[in-house]
């Protein structure tokens, strides 16, 4: 059981990481199976994730992209939805999807993402900064800790986790097939933890960012804010793009007039070294191994 998490609450890029070691653990035939606590969902037991007719106000958005490479399980008994990965479906390598500070299972290696060019605020905990718990305290229970992107802010804490004896690795993110958008015109819109990035890896793939505009993370849009974003459009004769989190979020609430002119971004995880994820993935299963011995 590996987990993807971060140590402030919001949007470190944890979904393409996680997204990018079920990949790797395809490649060393293991069976994949992401748990995640979803975003709202009116399910009492767990759930597995239908592609076809869960919609994101039931599941959460994030758990719809996962659910395109691997098995989903939502639920905020994560023991519960392991149970059903293992015995209904197979899997035998476990991805929790967040849930570093709330876990009910072992984790046998937790990977924290923090954000090169946010890093951890003010450094303080809830309510007076963003952190989910002390530095220290989390720490303890960190295997390895990737840096995502270009920036200084997350410096500090990368040097507090190689004091304490934690692997330090980076990566990135690419725009998947960036050539369709270089020289084209758009409007961009986002709802996401920090939709400035998303506005910056479009400018990188070549896109001219004309409008942007910017609602709160895990956004359900109304009728009258997509009307009003296609008239944009049309009057200024831009291009729709959003998020692959955005638009995962509208396929079941916006009509099929809007997604037919909408444009996705989606985003890759890309490790400064290409072996990192078939390491993490090694000391996971040793540390698994070690684990099954001792009981």
């Amino acid at each position: 059981v590996p987990c993807v998490g971060n140590f402030p609450v919001g949007g470190t890029g944890k979904t393409p990481v996680a997204i990018a070691l079920a990949r790797q653990a395809k490649r060393m035939q293991l069976r994949s199976g992401f748990l995640s606590r979803g975003h709202g969902g009116p399910f009492g037991e767990p759930h597995i994730v239908d592609l076809h007719h869960d919609a994101a106000r039931h599941v959460g958005d994030e758990p719809l992209l996962l659910a395109e490479h691997a098995p989903v399980a939502v639920t905020p008994n994560r023991a519960a939805g392991a149970r059903l990965l293992v015995e209904k479906l197979g899997c035998d390598f476990l991805i929790m999807d967040d849930g570093f500070q709330s876990a009910r299972i072992h984790i046998d290696f937790a990977l924290v993402v923090v954000d090169a060019r946010y890093g951890i605020g003010n450094g303080r905990v809830i309510p007076g900064g963003p952190l989910r718990a002390n530095i220290v305290d989390q720490l303890v229970f960190t295997g390895g800790l990737l840096k995502m992107g270009e920036g200084t802010a997350a410096d500090p804490v990368v040097r507090q986790a190689a004091r304490a004896g934690r692997a330090i690795f980076e990566a990135h993110t690419e725009s998947r097939g960036a050539e369709r958008f270089a020289g084209k015109r758009f409007l961009a819109f986002a709802g996401i933890g920090h939709p400035d990035k998303f506005f910056g890896t479009l400018r990188q793939a070549g896109g001219e960012v004309v409008l942007s505009k910017s609602f709160p993370d895990h956004h359900f849009y109304g009728e009258d804010e997509l009307a009003e974003l296609a008239a944009t459009a049309r009057r200024d004769e831009l291009r729709l793009i959003t998020t692959a989190k955005d638009a995962a979020r509208l396929r079941h609430g916006a009509s099929q007039e809007f997604l037919d002119q909408l444009e996705v971004l989606e985003i890759d995880a890309v490790f400064e070294l290409d072996h990192v994820p078939e390491r993490i993935i090694n000391e996971t299963l040793d540390a698994w191994r070690q684990r099954k011995l001792r009981g």
